[in-house]
């Protein structure tokens, strides 16, 4: 009975222990983003923050594209006279690859596109180290930032500059990240065999022959090289020109307390990980929401053929007309109606089953049971909210990840790819039909969905409690490996290597000489014999 009311009383404190808890315990937060759809997923991580009693302060740059000044969820924290990445920055790039990709230009065109892309990315590192100079050299600035007493910075590790403020700021680090400046970012943390983890633009799966594993290799030496000279070199001057003692920016990049990762392994191909890489793959992702009512609407129109959803991410929202022309031609000829986010001049060739969109609910129109197919260009989020509602995917990647990111869905059965190269009316046609013939599509796709949502801890959950503990305790340092502290020679065993070889050379010489030696003192001994 004692144990019984003891129980009770427990049971009945909990609830009130976790509330006023939650109340009490609101820390300060320091939030370093990127733009486009990492911002995208990290305002959804900042709102959550928010909910949970902690503030949150932004640092975004005077001309940022995304990262709004006035919230009721943050604070921001504004830099003067920064630059930023914007819509004609985004256009320019995506052009001249489709421009390649589509033969408009000469073979030496793959050698340009090359180096306009290490161009593009350096100019983006660039501005961010421009950012940290204004933010180092602004006493103002420096002093708000030590004053506010902040618990934790929260960054994503594609840009610098949360690495620099948290060095700076003596203050625990948590990762918001899939890229780092140099790559995926395991490749920073975790041993990555390049046997059968392949490397971001290779086109690889974990499943390579020989060639593809020199391939692979090969990647992998192009993209430190291209890092490493281009990226990492702006990051060290500044660690050189504002720390002492002095310290390596990779030291740094790689010393995050706890790395929340946005995949997981139904998405990712099974690898090696570390015991501060905490996956929250999805975590964006939630149950469908009611449509407006135009949507739902257009929606239900569609009958027993069912509706394609189309987007192309953030970043992108209008296409050359030659490609636009193309697309709206082949849905034109489809039974199914069509929604698709694109904001430029209204195509000549659209049909009565298409509607041209602004905005989206995205994951409330991937989550209706008129859906029948999602055509996308492959980001992450995308990606992901596809997996979580189970809708097959025809994939139209562009840049940077997108194809991998496709291609471990096709890997697994759930999306076909079609290539800018080929695509026209009938090449995207054939393929939204295929997709929406063929069960199997729907049918992987909905298992890898059972997969991914069959877990013990909801992904935004699990990165809000590794988030609090971090700043309960100060840090994570039990769960980091020092190995990031080590020399690559040290890192790879090569000194010990050196050494071991080393001494069994000198024991082989050794003996060689030693029975040498003997050899000759016995022939030497033998001769004299004779000679008498």
């Amino acid at each position: 009975m004692f144990l019984c009311s003891n129980m009770f009383s427990v049971t009945l404190w909990i609830p009130i222990i976790i509330l006023f808890g939650s109340l009490c315990d609101g820390g300060k937060i320091l939030v370093v983003p990127l733009e486009g759809s990492h911002w995208v997923n990290m305002d959804i991580i900042i709102k959550a923050l928010h909910d949970q009693g902690h503030n949150v302060d932004v640092i975004r740059s005077s001309s940022s594209w995304f990262i709004k000044e006035n919230s009721s969820y943050y604070n921001s924290i504004t830099i003067p006279n920064t630059k930023g990445m914007n819509e004609e920055f985004v256009l320019d790039v995506l052009n001249k690859m489709i421009d390649y990709e589509r033969g408009k230009s000469f073979w030496l065109s793959a050698v340009w596109l090359f180096w306009d892309m290490v161009s593009v990315i350096y100019e983006t590192h660039e501005m961010i180290c421009q950012l940290i100079t204004n933010i180092f050299e602004s006493e103002e600035i420096l002093k708000t930032l030590k004053e506010n007493q902040y618990d934790l910075v929260l960054t994503d590790p594609g840009w610098g500059a949360g690495i620099f403020l948290a060095h700076k700021l003596k203050l625990p680090m948590v990762y918001n990240v899939r890229w780092t400046s140099t790559g995926e970012g395991h490749f920073e943390i975790a041993p990555s065999p390049l046997s059968y983890i392949p490397i971001t633009g290779s086109r690889n799966t974990d499943r390579m022959n020989f060639f593809q594993r020199v391939q692979n290799s090969m990647y992998y030496l192009l993209m430190y090289f291209q890092n490493g000279y281009f990226n990492l070199a702006q990051y060290q001057a500044l660690c050189d020109k504002y720390f002492y003692p002095p310290v390596r920016f990779n030291e740094l990049l790689q010393g995050a307390d706890i790395w929340l990762m946005r995949v997981d392994f139904v998405f990712e191909f099974p690898r090696p990980t570390m015991p501060n890489i905490i996956y929250i793959g999805g975590f964006q992702c939630k149950p469908a929401k009611a449509l407006p009512h135009d949507l739902e609407v257009f929606m239900q129109s569609s009958g027993e053929h069912g509706a394609i959803i189309m987007s192309l991410g953030s970043f992108i929202s209008v296409l050359p007309d030659e490609v636009t022309a193309e697309i709206v031609t082949a849905f034109a000829q489809l039974p199914q109606k069509v929604i698709w986010r694109y904001t430029g001049k209204r195509p000549s060739a659209l049909g009565n089953n298409t509607l041209l969109v602004d905005w989206m609910p995205q994951n409330d129109l991937l989550g209706h049971p008129k859906t029948k197919v999602f055509i996308a260009h492959g980001g992450t989020n995308g990606v992901q909210e596809a997996l979580y509602h189970g809708v097959p995917v025809v994939g139209i990647p562009l840049f940077f990840d997108q194809y991998d990111n496709l291609l471990r869905l096709q890997n697994r059965g759930g999306a076909k790819i079609l290539s800018i190269t080929t695509l026209d009316q009938s090449t995207l046609h054939a393929a939204i039909q295929n997709v929406i013939s063929d069960p199997s599509y729907r049918l992987n796709m909905q298992k890898l969905s059972h997969l991914h949502r069959d877990t013990p801890v909801k992904p935004l959950d699990s990165a809000l409690f590794w988030i609090e503990f971090v700043m309960r305790h100060k840090g994570a340092a039990h769960l980091r490996s020092e190995s990031y502290k080590l020399p690559w020679y040290s890192y790879y065993s090569v000194d010990v290597a050196v050494t071991c070889f080393t001494v069994v050379l000198i024991f082989t010489l050794s003996i060689f000489l030693t029975v040498k030696y003997l050899c000759v003192k016995c022939c030497s001994r033998k001769r004299k014999n004779e000679q008498r």
